[in-house]
């Protein structure tokens, strides 16, 4: 799949905003959000406006895993680069130890890569066919009316067509759309957010390459490795816990990353590399080349944003991230579609300005996904108190819960009174040293607990028949 390169022109469908309105929607941002919903809203029929400061082709730098059903159920499963069907992670605590610490989990579940050019092409292409347009520029400020919404474009260096080619016209110094949509990104350009702590950031050092010998299986992919007997007692005691992520990449190259769940403030980098440095030691496993370096690094727990406000988020801009697992793509994709048609509706109903953007927001973020997010905040509070032991522990027992539950915890497609039923299984299954960890309120967590309270009462009759069932 490639970029098409058909043509493309903005005509507004609204005849009374005509006059005003450049486009039915502006989208900014250019990275893998603002493309997913750009294309959504085009082939609704809307004409979309998709704002960048650079060729909206630039490669993307991160990878993207992704469980294999999830892409599977999207449709998409030619645009990954690497299918693995060898799922296993490690959580005993390694050297040997009569817990068995060297064992793998076995998850049973198929696990993908996407090929980041493929799906980047495959997004533009959709977005051009539906007659989207790009135009070059930063977005510098913004002002709402009745209507819609001006921005005002800096350092614009040029329009470019859908086939993401520039065609040399001035770019004008503002863009008029009836809704905004900003997906620049977990610090976005206009959307807010009213802060309530501090935001703890997944970080994660990582590298492509050849080494001296295999340093998982081969063939295998490796979700979590927290073996931790390449440190110190006291490392392990008082240090962040972190685990390996890696895959086989075929033809003797590997993908290592040490990753840190989520800390706040984050865990550095160069912790990271010299953490990733010793468990390849231990191991044997010398680096003999390094093809690329990753650093990856983003707000995992952050608020959601104000959904009053005009100017409607989407991807990391709108807390979109899942706050206990770190997913978005997939997010982006299945949810890319409620959103559109949300707009799309509200559009045809002949709404504007507020009454649009409550709309678009609503199709976002309704009820059972906003006490979802509070869930997986507050468990992750929990999870960040935890020392590497516990933590190790907290993940075999997690991990030994029904597939399809741990699967939809990690992918956020649990309803609110399953997920309820999982979580009470879990407690039942893990060792006290979990227990404790989990019960009891510290720090903010009683905060962090209350925005579940009222949704949670309204889905108590749903949980109970779900926790009988399970």
């Amino acid at each position: 799949m490639g970029v098409g390169c058909v043509p493309c022109s903005i005509q507004s469908r609204s005849p009374a905003l005509a006059a005003l309105s450049d486009s039915d929607v502006l989208v900014i941002g250019a990275g893998p959000a603002a493309l997913v919903i750009a294309a959504e809203l085009a082939e609704k029929g809307l004409a979309v406006t998709a704002l960048a400061p650079a060729d909206p082709r630039t490669p993307w730098v991160n990878t993207y895993g992704i469980w294999a059903d999830e892409v599977e159920a999207l449709g998409l499963s030619p645009l990954l680069s690497h299918r693995w069907l060898d799922t296993v992670s490690y959580f005993g605590a390694g050297g040997g130890q009569v817990d068995g610490g060297d064992a793998p989990l076995p998850h049973g579940r198929a696990y993908g890569l996407f090929d980041k050019a493929l799906l980047q092409g495959h997004l533009l292409e959709r977005f051009a066919r539906a007659g989207g347009r790009w135009q070059k520029g930063l977005a510098a400020a913004i002002e709402h009316d009745a209507d819609g919404s001006s921005i005002r474009v800096r350092s614009a260096e040029g329009v470019l067509d859908a086939a993401a080619t520039s065609s040399g016209e001035p770019a004008p110094a503002h863009l008029r759309a009836a809704l905004v949509i900003d997906a620049t990104g977990h610090d976005p350009v206009f959307v807010r957010r009213d802060p309530d702590g501090p935001v703890a950031g997944q970080a994660a050092y990582g590298i492509v390459g050849r080494f001296s010998a295999p340093p998982i299986a081969p063939g295998q992919f490796v979700f979590m490795d927290y073996r931790a007997d390449h440190l110190s007692e006291a490392e392990r005691r008082e240090e962040p816990p972190t685990f390996l992520y890696a895959m086989d990449l075929g033809e003797g190259v590997f993908f290592v990353e040490e990753t840190s769940l989520a800390l706040a403030p984050a865990v550095p980098f160069a912790l990271l590399r010299e953490r990733l440095n010793r468990r390849l030691a231990h191991r044997g496993v010398k680096v003999l080349e390094i093809r690329h370096e990753e650093f990856c690094l983003f707000p995992m727990n952050p608020p959601l944003p104000d959904l009053q406000q005009r100017v409607v988020g989407f991807g990391g801009a709108a807390s979109m991230v899942h706050p206990a697992s770190g997913y978005l793509v997939g997010g982006l994709l299945r949810r890319a579609p409620g959103l559109a048609a949300a707009v799309d509706a509200a559009w045809r109903e002949g709404l504007r300005g507020e009454a649009l953007s409550r709309a678009a927001w609503q199709g976002l973020w309704p009820a059972s996904l906003r006490w979802r997010h509070a869930f997986y905040r507050f468990g992750l509070e929990k999870l960040m108190r935890f020392d590497e032991a516990r933590l190790r522990n907290h993940f075999a027992t997690f991990f030994s819960l029904p597939s399809e539950l741990w699967y939809g915890f990690l992918t956020n497609t649990l309803e609110p009174s399953r997920l309820l039923a999982a979580m009470v299984r879990l407690f039942g299954l893990a060792p006290w040293d979990v227990r404790w960890g989990l019960m009891g309120l510290q720090g903010r967590e009683a905060a962090l607990l209350a925005p579940m309270l009222r949704p949670g009462r309204q889905h108590a009759a749903t949980f109970r028949q779900e926790w009988r069932r399970e």
